[in-house]
């Protein structure tokens, strides 16, 4: 069963699943690129808005996708390396009722909790009236959203990364046909009907795959036992307070951020914009780590498993490395897509300067936690990032306390934070719990 995931060595089969994988993880990061270049006609207000909402819509994506998702993922690909098949079966069970239960909770939340969250992430009059309509629009179909990502991340487990990729191209290409009409009718909800469109094509397009039996885990009808779902819930939920920790800190920022004004808050956003954007990126790689290293655990070669994590570790942060050098270079490669505001350019420019250099330690971290997932050892990438929050809170609480809200030292802070994340990540790995493979 496990097939061409475990054959070729490490690199050709990381490589030939990490390719389409990145391939779609980067459509689907462009479906947010546009939202925002298209939002950017229509003010710094709408951008202020939508960066206030991101960190929560990139925080359910990161749970459904890259946390619980991940979870899921990996438990596909150690069935798949062991070559059992019922229990595949279960896991795809599984994912199903995951989806639907954990977006109605995440989605009835944000609905009703959207003025004060998005009232103490710093927002204020129009902008924070946009954000509540854009949140709560979002956020009430996001179990399609959660859905699709459950189906996608067994299918990517069980090293099937094609039927996700042709999903995603669908979900893109709604989405640029329907945001304009929507965006133009409707300003910034508009842009949330769109996603939620675009997703529900996606959708359909994994259902059918699944029901008509083109995908490696067919659906088989049946109960969901607690030896399959449990150890999702617990590894999934383990690195869910990863995502958390990881928006919690981007919130942090962001609201110190919004007492410098709205074109600061629309600049810091499209900064910010960036380096969540480059999670999907990493996942492009992380995804197929999980599948590589999952299924050489299944099958009993853990030593090969931690030589294929670290393979694409060192890939995610050669190749996110490059994209913030290059970003804090030449800023415009970035900025220029989305403003030509003087006041909210300068605050974005800042941002990549500073912020930039270090992306390659974020994907660094990042890819080692989704390969964790596949080995079941979250505990370092888990740790490092909550000591990347404590670094953000801390500065963040020393910088109130001086007064005037500075951004050079906020960005410093930031960057400090990214360093801290990326390196205790890799250390206690390979110092601790990958240092004697049994």
């Amino acid at each position: 069963m496990a097939g061409r995931v475990t054959d070729g060595g490490l690199l050709r089969p990381l490589l030939r699943l990490a390719l389409p994988n990145i391939a779609a993880t980067l459509i689907q990061a462009a479906m947010s690129f546009i939202e925002a270049w298209r939002l950017g006609a229509l003010g710094s207000v709408s951008l202020a808005a939508v960066a206030l909402v991101f960190p929560l819509f990139v925080l359910s994506n990161m749970w459904s996708a890259g946390a619980i998702g991940g979870a899921v993922s990996g438990a596909a690909a150690r069935a798949r390396g062991a070559g059992d098949r019922v229990r595949a079966a279960a896991v795809l069970r599984a994912a199903v009722v995951i989806g639907c239960v954990g977006g109605v909770v995440v989605g009835g939340l944000v609905v009703s909790l959207a003025v004060p969250m998005f009232t103490l992430a710093g927002g204020q009059g129009a902008v924070l009236r946009d954000a509540v309509a854009y949140g709560q629009t979002l956020f009430a179909g996001i179990v399609i959203i959660w859905l699709f990502n459950m189906t996608a991340a067994v299918s990517r487990g069980s090293g099937d990364m094609r039927t996700p990729f042709i999903a995603i191209v669908l979900a893109a290409v709604t989405y640029w046909v329907t945001s304009a009409p929507l965006i133009d009718g409707f300003g910034t909800v508009g842009s949330a009907m769109a996603l939620l469109v675009g997703f529900g094509g996606g959708l359909a397009v994994m259902v059918a795959a699944i029901l008509f039996g083109f995908t490696p885990v067919p659906l088989v009808w049946g109960g969901v036992p607690w030896a399959v779902i449990g150890p999702i819930l617990r590894n999934g939920l383990l690195a869910a307070s990863q995502s958390v920790a990881t928006i919690l800190a981007a919130v942090l920022a962001t609201a110190y951020v919004a007492r410098l004004g709205d074109a600061a808050l629309a600049g810091y956003g499209i900064g910010v914009r960036l380096e969540l954007l480059l999670v999907p990126v990493v996942f492009g790689i992380g995804g197929a780590a999980i599948a590589v290293t999952g299924a050489h655990v299944g099958g009993g070669r853990r030593a090969l498993a931690i030589r294929g994590a670290w393979l694409a570790a060192f890939m995610a942060a050669a190749l996110v490395g490059v994209i913030g050098v290059l970003t804090a270079l030449w800023p415009e490669l970035w900025r220029g897509w989305f403003t030509d505001i003087p006041a909210v350019a300068a605050v974005t420019d800042h941002y990549l300067r500073v912020v930039g250099p270090f992306y390659g330690f974020f994907g660094l971290g990042l890819c080692l936690y989704f390969a964790s997932q596949g080995l079941n050892t979250l505990f370092w990438p888990v740790f490092g990032t909550f000591l990347r929050l404590a670094v953000v809170a801390a500065g963040v609480g020393a910088l109130s306390l001086q007064g005037a809200p500075n951004l050079s030292h906020l960005l410093m802070v930031v960057a400090a934070g990214i360093l801290t994340y990326g390196g205790v990540i890799a250390a206690g790995l390979h110092w601790r719990a990958w240092r004697r493979p049994s």
